[in-house]
């Protein structure tokens, strides 16, 4: 039988839906620069970095003037630091100010460090309207055990992202992507994952197969 998709998020929703991505931004300037350092590295780490960094680049207009070596003492231990010191002052320099900061995914993806992934973080974080759904490592992992995706899927950013899209309505993609990351990061862990305290096990393929 076909799965309402629709229907069968809601439990996940409400467990969910809502809460603040696991970065700790306080306005859009430092979302934008954390999501991008973020990739690759964990958000815990770029958290304990913030203060250091925002108080030494409190706007995109001071950012602007940093050149990579003088991010290089606050973001040196980051993941891809050199890369990301790059794109950031050359993101900097095209934004001007934080005020434009763009909230379009084509204009967001235009930016320097910003793919897809990112873009839907920053959409979704802001309250803008969805044009797509936030496919991070959890969601790789949980939408094919979900069966929303398949398994084959796994290693598809883009093809995982368009089956939730079909899947469910627009309405519902800022919220979708982030709480089925939730349920990656607290329940469904790569290994042992905790599929009887889970609000998806009787829609979860992975669950059902593994009972019998």
């Amino acid at each position: 039988m076909e799965t309402n998709w629709t229907q069968a998020l809601q439990l996940l929703f409400q467990q969910y839906g809502k809460r603040k991505h696991p970065l700790d931004y306080q306005n859009r300037y430092q979302l934008v620069v954390m999501v991008i350092l973020s990739a690759q590295d964990s958000d815990k780490h770029i958290n304990e970095l913030a203060p250091a960094i925002f108080g030494a680049y409190p706007t995109m207009n001071s950012l602007s003037h940093a050149t990579e070596a003088d991010l290089q003492q606050h973001i040196g231990s980051v993941r891809n630091w050199g890369n990301k010191a790059k794109w950031l002052v050359k993101l900097a320099q095209t934004v001007g100010e934080d005020e434009n900061i763009p909230k379009t995914m084509d204009q967001l993806t235009k930016l320097p460090g910003l793919g897809r992934k990112s873009a839907n973080v920053i959409i979704r974080e802001s309250g803008d309207v969805a044009e797509g759904v936030i496919v991070d490592l959890h969601v790789l992992r949980v939408a094919p055990r979900l069966g929303i995706a398949a398994e084959e899927d796994a290693a598809k950013p883009e093809k995982v992202e368009k089956k939730i899209m079909a899947a469910v309505p627009q309405e519902f993609w800022n919220e979708c992507g982030m709480a089925i990351s939730f349920l990656g990061r607290e329940i469904c862990r790569p290994t042992n994952p905790k599929c009887g305290i889970c609000p998806m096990n009787t829609v979860c393929q992975y669950y059902q197969s593994s009972k019998h």
